[in-house]
């Protein structure tokens, strides 16, 4: 009797119970059934851009991208320090991130006008002073354009080396219009709608980044220090190190992270590729067996 195929079977379940757990919580499948099962229209059509990035396994590594190049913006990183809560309850805010995400790309229209006023709503309480003594306002449009490039060039650029299925140059664009749909409901004015403007944008934004104590710190925290079991510690490491990979060169010197040229673009890559695809082997449900034997 043939009993790899259970055992194999009984592996993936848990590694991808134990992925979708982690990343969408506790009211995970609850939230999936919601999200994919209510009716209604949508923002977005099954085969536009943004379902495929936002689908994909490279999104573990694209998100990872997103908050250490978000945290070069010391008046974005002084409003993550002070109120994310991001060391004490780290989890939690990857998991409300990525239900806000699958809401507007997948759920009805109506569900995701909510998240996005629920977002607005937060971003109006969150204000403060930089240790330098400048303002900021999670709520400031000049703010919020600068998260959202970060996050889509994060997205796209991971996308586009471990994805199951890169863009073409037509798609890179629709996903980047794609996205200032849901930047514009966000408060962003005038975000960008391909890929060009998307690039001169995060250029125009680069006089004002910088790494602070408290984006090294975070950093650190993020790549080094995440609260995980001991098991998931390797995999993680090798997330991490993926997610720094896929970073702009020019980003990594302010947070001191390296750049190690040929072993980049060999191990590291190869690394990604494979975590990816063991990802996506386990959070993709298998398919349905012919027959009963």
């Amino acid at each position: 009797m043939d009993i790899s195929v259970p055992r194999v079977g009984d592996l993936r379940q848990r590694i991808g119970s134990s992925l979708f757990a982690r990343v969408a919580g506790p009211a995970g499948p609850e939230n999936r059934a919601r999200i994919h099962g209510s009716p209604g229209p949508r923002w977005f059509a099954p085969d536009r851009p943004i379902r495929t990035v936002h689908s994909d396994a490279s999104m573990f590594i694209g998100g990872l991208t997103a908050l250490l190049l978000q945290s070069l913006h010391p008046l974005a990183m002084a409003a993550v320090a002070a109120h994310s809560g991001y060391r004490g309850d780290p989890w939690g805010r990857l998991q409300r991130t990525s239900t806000f995400l699958a809401v507007t790309t997948f759920g009805t229209a109506e569900d995701a006008q909510h998240a996005v006023d629920r977002v607005r709503a937060v971003h109006d309480r969150v204000q403060g002073t930089t240790a330098a003594g400048e303002p900021y306002h999670a709520a400031d449009p000049h703010l919020l354009g600068w998260v959202h490039v970060a996050e889509v060039d994060s997205f796209l650029r991971a996308h586009q080396l471990y994805g199951a299925h890169p863009l073409d140059a037509a798609g890179c664009d629709g996903y980047v219009a794609d996205t200032a749909r849901v930047a514009e409901a966000l408060g962003v004015p005038d975000p960008p709608r391909n890929r060009a403007e998307l690039h001169r944008r995060l250029d125009a934004y680069r006089p004002e980044l910088r790494a602070t104590r408290e984006a090294r710190e975070a950093a650190r925290f993020i790549l080094l220090h995440p609260p995980l079991p001991l098991i998931a510690r390797a995999p993680y490491a090798l997330l991490a190190a993926t997610s720094v990979s896929a970073l702009p060169r020019w980003a990594r010197g302010p947070l001191r992270l390296p750049y190690l040229p040929g072993i980049e673009e060999t191990g590291v890559r190869l690394t990604g590729h494979a975590l990816t695809r063991t990802i996506r082997w386990a959070m993709t449900p298998p398919p349905a067996q012919a027959g009963t034997g």
